[in-house]
C-alpha cells in the first residue's frame, strides 16, 4: 500500500509556479487522500500577500527593535555626558574658591608692616629664655644660705675627717644634732651673717623688680602705639589689594651691585646690533647668536671672556664693599637699639615714680576717708534716733523672708532682683499700704527727733551753767 501525500497551501503554490513557468495551459489540482471532509485550497493570491505582510511586520519589528537600542545608547551618553558636566562645574567651583582662599592668603602674606618693633620684645623672649634656664645662669642673684648650712659649710670637713665612713645622710643627721647643741650665742655668728646677705639679696632683687615694671610699663605704652601703627598700615594694605589685583614684585636692594656678565653676553651685545639691522625677530636672533658660539673656537672666545672675567673681578670689589656698608649699618642699628633700650628704661623709671607718686595720693586719700568715717562714727550719738525706711525697704525686708524660705541657695543680687520685679507687679492700692507703714514710721521718728533735740538742748544749758 502506497503511503499518502500530504499537500500543503504552501507546496500548491510551488507547483503552480513550476507548471506555469512549464508553459502549460491546464493547471493541475492535486487530489489529496484526506480524512473526512474536503478542504478547498485557499487563492495563490491571497498566501503571497500574507507573506509579504509577515516579512514586511518582521522588518518593521527588527527596524523598531535597533531604534529602540540606538535610543538607550544614546540616552546613556546623554547621561554620561550631564554628569561629567556637572562634575566639571563642581571642579570649577571647587577651583574657584581655592582661588579667591590663595588670593587672601597671597594679600595676608604680602602685608609686610614697616614698623620697628622696640627692642624690649625681643628682650622678653630672652628673658623667658632665661627663666627656663634659672639654674645655669652664673648672673643672676643667688639667695643667702640661712645659719644652719653657713655653719654646715665650716663644720663639714671636719666632721667628715672624724666619720670618714658616715654616709650623706649619717652626716646631716651628725650636723644637725650638732647645730641643736650649739649655744644662742655660738649660732649668733652665722644668724647675723645671714642677715647681712638676705639684706644685700632682697636690696638687689628689689631693684631689679623695679627695673622689670619700669620696663614693663614702658613696652605697655609701646604695644599700644605699635598696634595702633599696624592697624592703619594693615588698613591701607587692605584697601590697596582690593583696588589693584596685581601682585607687586618684591622690591630689590638698588645699592646691591647687579651681576657680572659672562663671556656669551658679552658676545651678544656686540653681535646683536649688526643682526638688527637686518630686522629679524628675536627668536631667530637668539638662535643665531646661539649657534654662533657654539662653532666659536677658544680663541675666537678668548677677548670675551677676558670681559667677563674683568666684570667679574670688578664685582667681587663691589660686593666686598656693598657687605661692608651693610655690617656697619647693622652695627650702627644695633648700637641705636641699645641706646633706645637705655632711653626707655630710664623713661620706664620716670613713669614708674609717676605711678608710684599716684598711687601713693591715692593711698593717702583712701586713709583720710577711712579716719574720718572712724571719726564720724566714734561722733555719732548711739542715742539719736535712726531715719526710718522707705516703703520699698520695707517691702523688701517681709518679702526677703518668704524669698529665703522658698530659695534658700538664692545670692544677695538674686534676692535684690527678685524684690525689684515683685515691687514692679504691685498695683498702687498694695503699694499705699507699705507707703501708710512708712508714713507712720516717719512720724515716730520726727517726734523722737524733737525729743532729741530738746534732751540735747537741756544737756547744753546744764553743762554750760556747770562751766560758769
Amino acid at each position: 500500500m502506497a503511503p499518502r501525500r500530504i499537500i500543503t497551501p504552501h507546496k500548491l503554490g510551488q507547483e503552480a509556479d513550476k507548471e506555469n513557468n512549464g508553459n502549460s495551459t491546464t493547471p493541475m489540482v492535486a487530489k489529496p487522500h484526506l480524512k473526512g471532509k474536503k478542504k478547498p485550497l485557499g487563492d495563490k493570491s491571497n498566501v503571497c500577500s500574507m507573506e509579504r505582510e509577515l516579512e514586511a511586520l518582521t522588518t518593521k519589528l527588527n527596524k523598531i527593535s535597533l531604534e529602540k537600542e540606538m535610543a538607550e545608547q544614546l540616552l546613556q551618553a546623554q547621561e554620561a555626558t550631564i554628569k561629567e558636566q556637572k562634575q566639571q562645574l563642581e571642579l570649577r567651583e571647587t577651583e574657584r574658591k581655592l582661588e579667591d582662599k590663595l588670593k587672601k592668603l597671597q594679600k595676608l602674606k604680602a602685608f609686610t608692616p614697616t614698623l620697628s618693633l622696640p627692642l624690649a620684645v625681643s628682650l622678653d623672649d630672652d628673658q623667658l629664655s632665661k627663666k627656663k634656664k634659672k639654674n645655669n645662669d652664673p648672673t643672676r642673684v643667688k639667695k643667702p644660705l640661712p645659719a644652719f648650712l653657713l655653719w654646715c659649710k665650716d663644720q663639714r670637713e671636719q666632721i667628715k675627717a672624724d666619720n670618714p665612713q658616715a654616709s650623706f645622710k649619717e652626716m646631716s643627721v651628725i650636723l644637725g644634732e650638732k647645730w641643736k647643741s650649739l649655744s644662742d650665742e655660738e649660732k649668733k655668728t652665722y644668724e647675723d651673717k645671714y642677715q647681712i646677705e638676705k639684706e644685700v639679696y632682697l636690696k638687689l632683687v628689689g631693684k631689679e623688680k623695679r627695673d622689670a615694671e619700669a620696663i614693663k610699663l614702658v613696652h605697655e605704652e609701646q604695644s599700644k602705639k605699635c598696634a595702633m601703627e599696624l592697624l592703619e598700615q594693615y588698613l591701607q594694605h587692605m584697601k590697596e589689594s582690593s583696588t589693584d589685583g596685581k601682585s607687586k614684585k618684591k622690591e630689590k636692594d638698588p645699592e646691591k651691585p647687579k651681576q657680572p656678565i659672562s663671556a656669551f653676553f658679552a658676545f651678544c651685545n656686540e653681535r646683536r646690533a649688526s643682526l638688527m639691522v637686518e630686522k629679524l625677530k628675536v627668536p631667530e636672533i637668539g638662535k643665531i647668536l646661539g649657534n654662533e658660539w657654539k662653532n666659536m673656537d677658544a680663541g675666537m672666545r678668548a677677548p670675551y671672556e677676558k670681559i667677563a672675567a674683568e666684570a667679574k673681578a670688578k664685582y667681587a670689589e663691589d660686593l666686598q664693599v656693598y657687605k661692608q656698608k651693610k655690617s656697619e649699618e647693622a652695627s650702627a642699628a644695633k648700637k641705636a637699639l641699645e641706646e633706645r633700650s637705655i632711653m626707655e628704661r630710664s623713661q620706664g623709671l620716670l613713669l614708674l615714680k609717676q605711678k608710684e607718686k599716684i598711687d601713693q595720693a591715692k593711698k593717702v586719700l583712701k586713709e583720710q576717708k577711712l579716719q574720718k568715717r572712724k571719726v564720724k562714727i566714734q561722733l555719732t550719738d548711739p542715742n539719736k534716733p535712726k531715719k526710718p525706711p522707705t516703703s520699698f525697704l520695707l517691702f523688701g525686708m517681709d518679702a526677703r523672708k518668704s524669698i529665703l524660705e522658698n530659695q534658700p541657695r538664692a545670692t544677695f543680687s538674686d534676692i535684690t532682683a527678685i524684690v525689684s520685679s515683685k515691687w514692679k507687679g504691685l498695683d498702687a492700692e498694695e503699694k499705699q499700704v507699705w507707703a501708710d507703714k512708712a508714713a507712720k514710721a516717719m512720724e515716730k521718728y520726727k517726734k523722737d527727733m524733737d525729743e532729741y533735740k530738746l534732751r540735747q538742748g537741756s544737756n547744753g544749758a546744764v553743762q554750760s551753767s556747770a562751766s560758769a
